[in-house]
């Protein structure tokens, strides 16, 4: 899934150094990580979800999906209604392996250049619609060559199921922005949906929005806060 034709250069006009910025937001899948829809959809149809296609989404679940995305089920009751859509038993690693389908990498220049950021002195958190199985492999040493877990990266993570909402619901980012005591002028979020971004803006929040699974890491912008 990649940004339509309003595309990086519509939204980079947002960004506008109205004030310093001090806190950087990103999301996570086709962002931080390299995301997969169709590694995901093809993981789903291996556990015998048959409409998985048209089930599932890049950038917000819906239906049970976003159910669990939200925290309104947890993995067990994931788990069993994997196991009534399919008709057979379904294991929580059967589900793991399955919503890891959607990962297609992790590529060491994201991490290293938001490292760079936290050093340069920025607030630096995550703002992600996810689930407990794909914390699963975040929270673990597999999620970096080197072996440290995605909270290494971050000084804070917002995530959907914890949150109890799922972007683009503005009550999400107004959390993120009261965790990280910091106004949205002074607030970059980083995301490949231009709803989410659109939402964000509408709040205040400076924005950019690569396309998916696009290397930011060589926008002017981010180079510019590094060389700041």
């Amino acid at each position: 899934m990649f940004c339509n034709v309003l595309s990086y250069s519509y939204f980079c006009s947002k960004f506008v150094k109205v004030k310093q910025i001090k806190n950087i937001a990103f999301d996570l899948g086709g962002v931080v990580l390299a995301l997969s829809l169709e590694g995901g959809i093809k993981g789903f149809e291996k556990i015998g979800v048959r409409d998985a296609r048209q089930r599932l989404d890049a950038y917000q679940q819906k239906g049970v999906f976003a159910d669990l995305e939200s925290g309104r089920i947890s993995k067990e009751e994931f788990r069993e209604e994997m196991c009534r859509l399919t008709g057979k038993e379904i294991t929580l690693q059967d589900c793991f392996e399955a919503w890891h389908g959607y990962v297609d990498y992790v590529p060491q220049q994201n991490l290293e250049t938001i490292l760079r950021l936290r050093e340069k002195g920025y607030q630096v958190c995550l703002l992600s619609n996810t689930n407990p199985f794909m914390t699963m492999w975040t929270d673990s040493p597999a999620f970096d060559s080197q072996g440290r877990p995605m909270s290494y990266f971050f000084d804070k993570l917002y995530l959907s199921y914890e949150c109890g909402v799922m972007k683009p619901a503005p009550e999400i980012f107004q959390m993120m922005l009261e965790g990280q005591h910091a106004l949205p002028e002074e607030t970059l979020f980083i995301d490949d949906s231009e709803t989410n971004v659109k939402v964000a803006q509408s709040l205040g929040i400076q924005t950019l929005c690569p396309h998916n699974n696009e290397d930011w890491t060589v926008f002017p912008e981010i180079q510019k806060l590094l060389n700041d």
